[in-house]
């Protein structure tokens, strides 16, 4: 039987392209396709597919968290970043494969067989800074900053560099593209950050955060460039 697949993006040009690319193949059945993450994880939840092939810049929510709301069907995230915190971050939201859109129609459609199989499958650059970084010598374990944050929201704090956009004063909408979120979700982490830590405002949550240590300071960043 052919492997069903859904697809999940909001670019239609791409959307088109991947599903023309599966469609030709005898072993591969698009059964769906989706623009948003609610539709993604609708049509999932309805189809129960043997895949889900997953952007993460969704115009409502961040693939991340339509990831982590699939009914346990294999995640392959196709994405423009290959970024470190982007990667490890969908790793722990359950996606068991990762390539760039650059990736090339073999690649892609090995990748799809793979994950649906039950396999692990990332293209070379995202490979090579996976080991790079699971082989890296561990240092002395340094207490946890704020522990009355959740994972989340320290995640959001630090892992997906929020505490530098802050400082550099961009808005809630800019935040949310450059992490992958809905903006609402931003707001919604900012003012839980701000309560917990008991500041009234950005400049004082950013000044709290570099006290302790996360983030890197922009104006030290600027000076040695």
């Amino acid at each position: 039987m052919a492997l069903r697949v859904v697809l999940c993006d909001d670019h239609p040009v791409f959307l088109d392209g991947i599903t023309a690319a599966l469609s030709a193949t005898d072993d591969i059945d698009v059964v769906a396709t989706a623009a948003t993450g609610e539709e993604g994880i609708r049509l999932a939840t309805e189809l129960r597919p043997d895949l889900v092939v997953m952007d993460l810049g969704l115009p409502d929510m961040s693939g991340l968290d339509a990831i982590r709301r699939l009914p346990g069907v294999p995640v392959l995230v196709l994405s423009m970043s290959e970024d470190d915190p982007t990667v490890l971050a969908a790793l722990k939201a359950g996606a068991r494969g990762y390539l760039v859109k650059l990736a090339g129609r073999s690649e892609i459609l090995y990748a799809v067989r793979t994950v649906a199989m039950g396999g692990a499958v990332f293209s070379g650059s995202v490979a090579d800074r996976l080991t790079a970084f699971l082989t890296r010598p561990a240092g002395p374990a340094a207490p946890c900053a704020f522990p009355e944050l959740t994972d989340r929201e320290r995640e959001i704090l630090d892992l997906l560099d929020l505490l530098d956009l802050l400082a550099r004063g961009h808005n809630n909408q800019r935040i949310a593209r450059s992490l992958f979120l809905a903006e609402k979700t931003v707001r919604n982490h900012i003012s839980h950050i701000f309560t917990k830590l008991s500041v009234r405002d950005r400049a004082e949550a950013v000044a709290r955060a570099r006290n302790a240590g996360l983030g890197e300071d922009p104006g030290r960043k600027q000076t040695q460039q």
